[in-house]
Formats: C-alpha cells, sequence, structure tokens
C-alpha cells in the first residue's frame, strides 16, 4: 500500500471516529501532496511524499519556535499536536551510528574533502535519509567530518 492511500484511509478513519484535530492535519497533508501533483502533473510516489511530510514538519518547528517567543503556548501546542500525526507517516528514524555510517560511506563514494564538497555529499545522503533522519543534524556531522 502506498503512503498516498494510507494517508487517504487513514483520513476516512478520522472522518469516522470523529477526531477533528487528526481529520484537519490529515487534510492539510493530503492538500499539499494534490498541490506538488497538479503543480509537477505527476503521480506522486513514497519518496515525494516523504518530502512533503518533511517540509511540513519543519514548518511546524518553526512556527512553534515563533508562538513560544511571541506568548501563545495554546498554539505552539497545536502545532506539537499536528507534528504528532505528521510523525505517524513517517518510517523508524536512524540511529546516531547508522546515520555514522551512511555519513562516511557518502564521503567515501564522493572522494568528498574540505567544506567545498558539502553539497555534494548532502546530496548523495538526501534520497537514503529522506524521512528517516533529520537533515539538520545530519549537515552537522558531514561538516564535522569534512573539518576533522
Amino acid at each position: 500500500m502506498s503512503l498516498k492511500s494510507r494517508i487517504t484511509d487513514d483520513m476516512k478513519a478520522a472522518m469516522r471516529a470523529r477526531e477533528a484535530a487528526r481529520l484537519s492535519t490529515i487534510r492539510l497533508l493530503l492538500a499539499a501532496i494534490k498541490q506538488k501533483e497538479v503543480d509537477e502533473r505527476i503521480e506522486v510516489s513514497d519518496a515525494d511524499v516523504l518530502g512533503i511530510l518533511d517540509r511540513m514538519i519543519k514548518q511546524r518547528r518553526e512556527s512553534i519556535t515563533q508562538f513560544e517567543a511571541g506568548g501563545r503556548p495554546e498554539l505552539a501546542a497545536a502545532e506539537r499536536a499536528e507534528i504528532d500525526v505528521l510523525h505517524s507517516y513517517l518510517p523508524q528514524q536512524l540511529s546516531e551510528a547508522e546515520i555514522d555510517a551512511l555519513v562516511d560511506t557518502a564521503l567515501a563514494e564522493t572522494g568528498a574533502s574540505g567544506a567545498s564538497a558539502m553539497g555534494k555529499v548532502m546530496a548523495a545522503l538526501k534520497p537514503r535519509l529522506a524521512g528517516r533522519a533529520d537533515m539538520a543534524r545530519v549537515a552537522t556531522r558531514v561538516k564535522a567530518k569534512l573539518a576533522g
């Protein structure tokens, strides 16, 4: 079953269960998926859906920071609840050791050395890590390995 089909089925289940908050988040996700399909005239793959999920989670994390800075804890809590729903569609997160192993592999494959090769290494890692690791943390690791 594709990820998009699973999300659609979950939307129907949330409707039946009258879970308003969950339903709202799933509808936002399906709207983002549909927008990508319409804009690019494609049928989205699971990898595309993972990219959309990553982007939506990142947006919500930024919103949480802004809401907390503005003294709006109730809005930050709502964003956290949305992140929880979105996280349920991501694959199992990789451990620190697995990420390190993939970074080392990518460094060896690309023959990268020095900070100027950061983009090349990240481009090699992105398809392997999509939805399975926080890319900001991965970038920090790559930068440290290239510098050291």
